[in-house]
């Protein structure tokens, strides 16, 4: 039985079980296996919806109900009730979402970061309505690490790029981005991405550490290259109808397991992606892993304006207006994270300052002491010369 086949008997399978569901029972897809970072999270949003409410969660991880279109299908139809699905594949329905692709638009700072997907503008006022126009609620977007380069090679220049058969998502602005780097992009699907690294189909490819490692891919390759370039971002999304025919009580459920769930990850990735380099190493010890300098990016980042403006030329109606506000959010976050140091230090010094000021606090008091004695002394002296 081919592929294609197992996929179709998975779909039947669902929609002929839909019918014999009870209405309690919600069906969940994601682009990654269950103990990756999507898994990670569709198991406390499952954890959360069960626990507050009488309904089930299943969770279907990548594979089993075919690719990444064909769970977005099936989302949009309804035979899925959740999908938590890369911009990288949703750019075809929503090119403004292919902003995530400008490379170092997002920053390297974790905590600043975070604070940008919490209180982005952009994604909690301008997607939502994009995405609402395609049948799709938006519950959340969250980061899933620093996307690093994988390849035959050793790259420490756009020069080393040059005609390297780089693997890329059906996504027209990451093809842009690695034109732009100097590499010859090839869009794959993931299923096909292993076996075309060990064939020399391709010779690189990209993703956060956690993932090279759950996948093996270290396995088809020599080099670790961290460009700093971008992170990985996701977007879980839910099926519009089906949202909007929910409960208002089963509404406030779903947003609370998806923010309960948001929180979750984010602490979950502190460490993951050190951690996942010491095991890929582990594993591999002649793998190279290298970290660029600010000087070898320089040439990687003299390419996103071209990306930019690529971004601008396809990227939708609102492309400009999305981007506008993205830099205003990350400038907010970066101004928050600088608050937040300084508020930090602050508070460091703060003991040092009090214990400074007590010094001399005391000094005026030994000294006022001091002169209230003798003042009194001559009171009495006068006293005595008076009697």
């Amino acid at each position: 039985m081919t592929y294609k086949t197992l996929t179709a008997a998975s779909v039947t399978a669902l929609m002929l079980g839909s019918g014999l569901a009870q209405a309690d029972t919600w069906r969940y897809a994601f682009e990654e296996a269950l103990e990756e970072v999507q898994g990670i999270y569709a198991q406390k949003f499952k954890e959360e919806v069960e626990a507050n409410s009488d309904h089930e969660v299943q969770l279907f991880p990548f594979g089993t109900l075919g690719e990444s279109a064909d769970i977005m299908e099936q989302a949009q139809s309804g035979i899925l009730q959740f999908v938590d699905q890369s911009p990288g594949f949703t750019g075809a329905l929503i090119p403004e979402a292919q902003v995530f692709f400008v490379p170092y638009l997002l920053p390297q700072d974790q905590e600043q970061l975070f604070s940008f997907f919490r209180e982005s503008k952009a994604i909690n006022e301008l997607f939502p309505p994009l995405y609402a126009d395609q049948g799709l609620e938006l519950l959340t977007m969250f980061p899933e690490g620093e996307v690093m380069m994988t390849t035959q090679e050793a790259v420490a220049s756009p020069e080393d790029l040059n005609e390297v058969k780089f693997r890329v998502m059906t996504n027209p602005l990451i093809v842009e981005s690695y034109q732009a780097f100097g590499a010859t992009p090839t869009p794959l699907p993931w299923g096909e991405v292993y076996g075309a690294m060990q064939t020399g189909i391709v010779q690189g490819q990209e993703n956060p550490a956690f993932f090279i490692e759950s996948t093996k891919m270290y396995e088809v390759s020599e080099h670790i290259t961290r460009a700093g370039h971008n992170n990985f971002t996701t977007a879980v999304m839910a099926n519009k109808e089906f949202y909007d025919g929910l409960s208002d009580e089963d509404k406030q459920v779903v947003d609370n397991a998806a923010q309960a769930a948001f929180d979750y990850i984010l602490d979950y990735q502190d460490g993951l992606t050190e951690e996942s380099l010491a095991k890929i190493q582990e594993a591999k010890p002649d793998m190279t892993i290298t970290t660029l300098t600010e000087e070898q990016r320089q040439p990687f980042r003299e390419t996103a304006a071209a990306v930019e403006a690529k971004f601008l030329e396809i990227g939708g109606e609102q492309a400009q207006a999305i981007l506008d506000q993205m830099k205003a959010d990350l400038e907010a976050a970066a101004s928050a994270g600088g608050e937040a140091e300084a508020d930090a230090a602050a508070a460091e010094d703060a003991p040092a300052e009090e214990a400074a000021s007590d010094e001399p606090a005391t000094e005026d008091a030994d000294e006022s002491a001091t002169e209230d004695a003798a003042a009194e002394g001559e009171a009495e002296m006068e006293e005595e010369t008076a009697n």
